[in-house]
């Protein structure tokens, strides 16, 4: 009997405690403004991957062996990593604005790529697929060429607007629009997408060609939209130098793990060098030339990822360090789970 009435005696107390707050809240707006308690409901639930002073992103290609590469899936794969700050890439965007659809099947050309860049020689059937591939790219770009010049940028800004809702900004932005072959018209198509999107900067390969790099940065600096330059095992600390010197708007979207799986020996004194003109960063495990090249699980190559991350959180950069997933997902996991791990390995590194 005791206990029961010492268990109602909690009970009231609780509920007049919980009215006491909901009187608060109906009659002191003000104070909870004050408080920011706003804020705090506004924010609940959502992802945060400001760790340390180190703003963790991820690019949408870690994601590109799952089917569904829509808009509104592609924010429900990065909220599940919780993970706050995206580089997107073209497709889930420039499909929510009605892009036309393609019937390439892209993950099978995403593996020839990747065979190709690791050096690995493609079979004759799958040079003949490579060269259908091609062929129909070709034309789909044409079409989708015609698209941009009418494209409304309506439909970017309710991206926008639906990935921040949900907790999320996007910073970098990857179309297919600032190639050689891209006009002026479909550069500066990409580049107003990327503003209304809410990015600071759109990432490309780095074209190694001097006339281009001058003319994306001319373009950029119209737009006020930066140009972040991607390498893969082209990287040198020099290979930035000349797009650098010839627009403010160009910069580095410098790849920490192909960096290192070139054979350069100081990527932390890259980064130190380049940090007032790197816009944002890729992060993944490489082995050195010595040890073979691979992607691998993080922590378990060559490259000093813990160490840029606390070189980072030091210093106070600013750039983005974006997860970039290309190890072999193990069997029995997905994209979204191994996203994951490698969050809570930044996580543990930042600690």
């Amino acid at each position: 009997m005791k206990n029961n009435e010492q268990h109602l005696a909690s009970r009231r107390n609780f509920i007049g405690k919980s009215a006491t707050a909901a009187a608060g809240i109906l009659v002191a707006p003000s104070l909870l403004r004050a408080s920011g308690f706003p804020n705090i409901i506004k924010s609940y639930g959502k992802p945060d991957s400001m760790i340390n002073g180190v703003q963790l992103g991820v690019i949408t290609y870690s994601f590109r062996s799952l089917p569904d590469q829509s808009a509104e899936a592609t924010l429900k794969y990065i909220v599940d990593c919780g993970i706050s700050a995206v580089e997107l890439m073209g497709d889930p965007a420039e499909s929510f604005a009605g892009k036309p659809e393609s019937t390439i099947d892209r993950r099978a050309m995403f593996g020839l790529y990747g065979k190709q860049r690791r050096g690995e020689e493609l079979t004759d059937d799958e040079k003949k697929q490579m060269a259908d591939m091609q062929a129909q790219s070709a034309a789909y770009n044409k079409e989708v060429a015609a698209w941009r010049a009418t494209a409304s940028m309506d439909k970017f800004a309710q991206v926008k607007k639906m990935y921040n809702d949900a907790g999320v900004q996007i910073y970098a932005f990857k179309p297919n629009a600032f190639g050689k072959d891209n006009t002026d018209a479909e550069v500066i198509y990409g580049l107003k997408a990327a503003k209304a999107l809410g990015a600071s900067h759109v990432t490309l390969e780095h074209p190694s060609d001097d006339a281009q790099t001058r003319r994306l940065g001319t373009l950029a600096a119209k737009h006020k939209v930066s140009i972040g330059y991607h390498g893969h095992e082209q990287q040198t600390p020099t290979l930035w130098d000349t797009a650098l010197k010839q627009s403010k708007y160009n910069g580095l979207n410098l790849d920490l793990g192909h960096f290192v799986a070139a054979g350069n020996a100081d990527p932390l004194g890259m980064v130190r060098a380049k940090a007032d003109r790197i816009l944002s960063m890729h992060m993944k495990d490489r082995q050195n030339p010595e040890h073979g090249k691979k992607n691998l699980v993080w922590g378990t190559g060559d490259t000093p990822l813990t160490e840029v991350l606390q070189l980072m959180s030091e210093q106070k950069y600013k750039f983005p360090g974006t997860i970039e997933l290309e190890y072999e997902i193990p069997e029995g996991s997905d994209p979204v789970k191994e996203v994951q791990k490698c969050v809570e390995y930044c996580r543990k590194a930042l600690a």
